[in-house]
């Protein structure tokens, strides 16, 4: 599974990559994490407000900082799908 934290590289998406990579680790998964902080990168998938998480090229949280159990939740689902 790779997931992409897009963001300005400030504490809020450190601390998303951090949570995802905890939460991951929890529940045993294997995730490739990336951070991504180059603008026309982060434009090319449309977001116009960060921190925000995209997994296997898919947005599916921006301009926000997910709960954990938001976040438990979202990976459990993409890990079952995949």
């Amino acid at each position: 599974m790779k997931i992409e934290v897009l963001g300005s590289g400030c504490k809020r998406c450190t601390n998303l990559a951090s949570d995802i990579a905890r939460i991951a680790d929890e529940l045993n998964l294997n995730i490739e994490l990336t951070k991504v902080t180059d603008i026309a990168q982060i434009a090319a998938y449309g977001v116009m407000s960060t921190p925000a998480i995209v997994i296997d090229g898919e947005v599916l949280a921006a301009g926000r900082l997910p709960s954990d159990e938001e976040l438990t939740q979202l990976l459990t689902k993409i890990h079952k799908v995949q």
